[in-house]
C-alpha cells in the first residue's frame, strides 16, 4: 500500500468519499448525489444511466430502482456494476466497481415511506423503460393510482420497487488540474482491507 497515498487521503476510501461529497453538495447546483450507474446484461452489453445515490456507508452504496426496468433486469441477471460520481464544482471524480445486492423487503420499505406523496404514486404509475403510445399514457396511468390511493394516507411500496446496495471492490478518486496532469489514484479491496495506488492520469 502506498503510504504516500495513507498519509494524505487516509486508509479508508468509504470515508474519503463521504468528505469529497459533504464538500460537493454545499456547491454543485443540482443533484450532487447523481452518479452515472453502469450495467451490462448476461451477454455483456453495457448500459448505463443517471441514478441518485440514496446511502454511503461501511456496507455499501445504496439506490433504488424499478426491478422490471433495464437496469433492474441487468443487476438481476449480472450483478457487476460500476458508476461514477463527478462534480464540476470541485473538479473531482470518483469511480466504483463491485457488486449490486438486493437490501431486505424492510428496508426498501422503509425508504418508500419517506418519498412524497407524488413520487409513491408516481412509482406506481411507471412501468419503468417500457413503451407507450400516446404522450398521455402516463399522466393516465398517475390518475388512475392517484384515485386507486385517495383515502389511503400511506402508499404502499410497489412489490417491483426495490433497493440495491453496491458493495465495492475498487474506488478511484481523480482530481483534475489546468494543466492535465491530474491526481489520480485507486483503493482495490484486499480482503478486510484495502490496498492504495497511485495511478498516471
Amino acid at each position: 500500500m502506498s503510504h504516500e497515498i495513507i498519509k494524505q487521503f487516509g486508509p479508508d476510501p468509504i470515508t474519503l468519499l463521504q468528505r469529497w461529497y459533504d464538500e460537493a453538495v454545499p456547491l454543485e447546483p443540482n443533484d450532487p448525489e447523481a452518479i452515472c450507474l453502469a450495467t451490462a446484461d448476461k451477454q455483456g452489453r453495457p448500459s448505463a444511466r443517471m441514478v441518485l445515490l440514496k446511502e454511503i456507508s461501511h456496507e455499501g452504496f445504496k439506490f433504488h430502482t424499478n426491478t422490471g426496468s433495464e437496469k433492474g433486469q441487468d443487476i438481476l441477471e449480472n450483478p457487476h456494476v460500476s458508476f461514477c460520481l463527478y462534480w464540476k464544482s470541485t473538479r473531482k471524480q470518483i469511480r466504483v466497481t463491485g457488486i449490486a445486492a438486493p437490501v431486505s423487503t424492510e428496508e426498501s420499505d422503509t425508504y418508500f415511506k419517506t418519498r412524497p406523496r407524488a413520487r409513491a404514486i408516481g412509482a406506481w404509475a411507471s412501468d419503468q423503460s417500457e413503451s407507450f403510445e400516446h404522450e398521455t399514457d402516463l399522466s393516465k396511468s398517475f390518475s388512475t393510482f392517484e384515485e386507486k390511493f385517495k383515502h389511503q394516507t400511506e402508499i404502499p411500496r410497489p412489490p417491483q420497487w426495490q433497493g440495491f446496495r453496491i458493495i465495492p471492490d475498487s474506488i478511484e478518486f481523480w482530481i483534475g488540474h489546468p494543466d492535465r496532469l491530474h491526481t489520480r489514484f485507486i483503493y482495490r479491496k484486499d480482503g478486510n482491507s484495502w490496498i492504495a495506488e497511485w495511478l498516471y492520469p
